[in-house]
């Protein structure tokens, strides 16, 4: 370096007054690297909403920080003390950052401020990124990153000194970052707004864009638009209607007054484009008249709602953006609401590839909008799920959940989802002469799930039209026929499905089920599960061991030979490969005049694809799942292991009178896991709200948010009480009646469901039931795949049945069913990876 770089540093280091300039410079370029825990920054507000989620842990080190000294002193007391230029990504982690931009803060002494240069690749940024200056931080959006790695610096004296260096892993926009390569086909939504999606491929496949003439001017495999702003405001009949251009105010709009007390027109700008392959939408409130090119945000309380849609989705399809992206009651709140349809677990069920891109989405919304204080999630069923999941595989992204109706996770859900055709068959066909399933009440004895007389099977005219009720038959329904129904053709046969404007795509033969093989969510979630040598997307669905009805025969509801005949001829599912298309009341288009000239077609069971036994004197085979696919939803986290330590409302409407497939106890097989992986659930509360059919419904979901904020601002303002003690006093476990009046709350409520105390007050009022698989032996909390066996004679030793006490006969057909074994529920999970 010559003379005049080293009078730059000189001049520098002296501005700072942070060490000397004398002799060979050897003290003055005295840099050491140093990557300082989160507590040796000086935190600013931008930075709050990465540390809160960490309050039960707050001494965990920030990855997202990297820094070197610039110098060092000695105080006139003797200590040494550090002057640091520190540089950190806030828009996402450093190894996650995608679309080529990032916003970032740097935090340095205000004399440096307007010397700050921003190098990437050890090129100046030109022109200058624009930093917005704040005490010691300097925050704004950088550009420039190529895809793959990348040096970012902050750069003194014409780039001569490095006074703090990062590296990050920049993603294209499309995606993907983690979640494995992108699914084809897939077929493009943005016709939902209008558009038609931007070409990308000269050639197809793909999907066909149109010039103005309606003529093929190319083909589109990401399906992406440019990003848009429009605005909308809330009209007197409660519907959104597009803001007119004019100053004047619309004579329906209406006005919102904001927790600040500040009363403002309730309009909101509404940003949507692509990102991840998916659609995503942000809102706001905003004032009119803003321009666009540089929102307003002064309406905004800081505060994010990241919106999960819920639904069962099974891939190939951009989706849709959810009608919640746009949720009223969030927005008068001051929230600003995110959402994808990447995000829809009616679009896919490939969980991974969700966390993607939420992860994403959020990104993007910090580069465009700021750090929000807080992020909390809101959705309800798979949008429940989605929140659990992503808590867990992704901490930060959330910094607290709301989940509404929910499911510890979608794959449990199928296991014993499985079951519930095969019992049904079993009692309206198979034993259609045993009159005692005729009373619904019974038919829970097997399925594990409520039933109802008063809930019509909608099958049950068909099945007399057609000469298939026998004495067994009911006209209720139990929860697999209302709720479940269809459900597990959906997930596990590659013949019966399609994609949203599949009409569009070209070849058209590549979105049809004979070709593609893969409608199913183990097929949309190959590059998780793996393809089996058949070709085929390996699946978890197994049942070899399983005692059905097990739990109900010991406590005598069901005799020693129904439970015997049931498992001898209940059998499972053929593979994938060997399945056929679904019949009636699932394939279109089949009418009446054909149902009764062919009623074979009447199939709301899926029998067709039921394994059958070669002879009358064989048990119906089991079905066996793939043990690397169980291992790989194990290790990917699509199974809640329990690990949520985020402040957690879940609140959902009891919906057990009405069959509803949402069942009750699910929240806490939640709570279980989460008590079995953390050894507490202080940070989990458990709301129920009764229902009653012909009764307006009522849900406590903006109660729930209200909760939380207060929650939240505890934990903001003391944040080493850490999450349990930061808890308000309506964070507790409750139960509200069907107007949403509080009935009982505390924390003994809940007794008696996973502990053996005496029953508590909600445990009294709302009764839960569970699933096939408990009633076969499983744990309450669900979650395994295939259970460990052990061998008939074993069971008999350990008083598996007991207190029946099987003859000669009866063992020797315990054995003929189960030669392989029986379920050992005591042992782990024989799909789950060894620890």
């Amino acid at each position: 370096m010559g003379s005049g770089g080293r009078c730059l540093v000189c001049s520098l280091l002296m501005a700072l007054s942070i060490a000397s300039c004398g002799g060979g410079g050897g003290e003055s370029s005295g840099f050491a690297a140093s990557t300082p825990s989160t507590s040796s920054v000086k935190p600013s507000a931008a930075a709050s909403e990465s540390t809160t989620s960490v309050a039960a842990a707050s001494d965990a080190k920030d990855p997202r920080v990297e820094a070197v000294v610039v110098g060092n002193r000695k105080s006139d007391a003797g200590n040494e003390k550090l002057a640091l230029v520190t540089l950190r990504v806030l828009s996402s982690a450093p190894q996650w950052v995608s679309g080529g931009d990032a916003r970032i803060e740097v935090q340095a002494p205000r004399i440096l401020h307007d010397k700050v240069e921003i190098w990437i690749n050890g090129v100046k940024t030109t022109p200058a990124p624009p930093l917005i200056s704040s005490g010691w931080g300097l925050e704004g959006v950088v550009t420039g990153f190529k895809d793959g790695d990348n040096t970012l610096q902050v750069r003194f004296a014409h780039g001569l000194i490095v006074a703090a260096s990062m590296h990050l892993t920049n993603y294209p926009i499309e995606g993907p970052m983690f979640s494995g390569p992108h699914q084809a086909p897939f077929v493009c939504t943005t016709n939902m707004f209008g558009l038609q999606p931007k070409v990308d491929s000269a050639a197809s496949p793909g999907y066909a864009v149109l010039d103005a003439g309606g003529a093929i001017a190319g083909y589109s495999r990401d399906c992406s638009i440019d990003s848009f702003i429009s605005y909308w405001y809330r009209a007197a009949d409660n519907t959104w209607k597009p803001l007119p251009p004019s100053d004047a105010a619309p004579t329906d709009m209406t006005q919102v007054t904001l927790p600040d007390k500040r009363t403002v027109d309730f309009i909101v700008r509404r940003e949507v484009g692509t990102i991840n392959r998916f659609l995503y939408s942000f809102a706001m409130l905003a004032p009119r008249g803003e321009d666009p090119a540089h929102p307003d945000t002064s309406l905004w309380n800081g505060r994010l709602n990241y919106y999960f849609n819920g639904g069962v989705g099974i891939g190939h399809s951009q989706g849709s953006v959810s009608d919640r992206s746009l949720e009223p009651e969030m927005l008068k709140r001051g929230y600003a609401i995110a959402h994808s349809s990447g995000n829809n677990t009616g679009t896919h069920y490939n969980l991974q590839l969700a966390d993607e891109t939420a992860m994403m989405t959020k990104e993007r919304f910090i580069e465009r909008y700021g750090v929000p204080t807080y992020t909390v999630g809101l959705g309800g069923s798979g949008g429940a799920i989605a929140q659990y999941i992503l808590a867990q595989n992704h901490p930060g992204v959330l910094n607290a959940l709301l989940p509404v109706q929910s499911f510890p996770d979608m794959v449990s859900q199928v296991t014993h989802v499985g079951d519930c055709e095969l019992l049904e068959y079993y009692m309206d066909v198979i034993d259609r002469n045993n009159v005692r399933w005729s009373d619904v009440k019974n038919r829970t004895l097997l399925v594990g799930m409520n039933g109802e007389p008063s809930v019509a099977d909608p099958m049950a005219p068909y099945k007399q039209a057609l000469g298939l009720a026998g004495p067994s038959m009911t006209t209720g329904s139990t929860e697999c026929v209302k709720g479940w129904r269809g459900l597990f053709p959906l997930v596990m046969n590659p013949w019966y499905g399609q994609a949203p404007n599949a009409v569009f795509y070209v070849p058209q033969g590549d979105v049809a089920p004979i070709n593609t093989n893969q409608w199913t969510h183990f097929g949309d979630a190959r590059n998780i599960y793996g393809l089996g040598d058949d070709g085929y997307a390996r699946h978890t669905w197994d049942n070899v061991g399983v005692q059905y009805g097990l739990k109900s025969m010991k406590a005598g509801n069901v005799t020693p030979a129904e439970f015997l005949d049931l498992n001898f001829k209940v059998g499972g599912w053929v593979q994938p490969k060997d399945m056929l298309q679904e019949g009636f009341p699932f394939y279109p288009g089949i009418t009446n005049t054909d149902l009764r000239n062919n009623p074979s077609l009447f199939d709301p069971w899926s029998r067709r694809n039921m394994a059958r036994p070669l002879s009358d004197d064989l048990p119906a085979p089991r079905t066996e799942g793939n043990l690397g696919a169980m291992q790989a939803a194990y290790v990917s986290g699509l199974v809640f292991s329990g690990n949520d330590l985020l402040p957690t409302i879940d609140n959902r409407q009891y919906l057990e009178r009405e069959v509803n497939m949402h069942d009750a106890h699910q929240s806490f097989a939640v709570r279980k896991r989460v008590l079995q992986k953390t050894g507490t659930s202080d940070n989990l509360v458990i709301w129920f709200t009764d229902t009653r059919p012909g009764v307006p419904q009522v849900d406590k979901n903006f109660a729930a948010v209200d909760v939380m904020d207060q929650w939240m601002a505890n934990i903001l303002a003391h944040p080493h009480l850490g999450v349990a003690r930061n808890r308000p006093a309506a964070a507790v476990d409750s139960c509200f009646d069907v107007n949403g009046n509080l009935l009982f709350s505390g924390p003994d409520v809940w007794d008696g469901i996973l502990d053996d105390k005496p029953k508590g007050a909600c445990t009294q009022a709302f009764p839960l039931f569970g699933t096939s698989r408990i009633v076969a032996g499983a744990p309450f909390e669900g979650g395994v795949y295939k259970c460990a066996l052990k061998s008939v004679d074993t069971a008999l030793a350990d008083g598996t049945y007991g207190p029946w006490i099987p003859d000669d006969a009866s063992v020797a057909k315990l054995k003929q069913i189960f030669p392989q074994g029986v379920c050992d529920y005591s042992r782990p999970d024989q799909g789950r990876p060894s620890q």
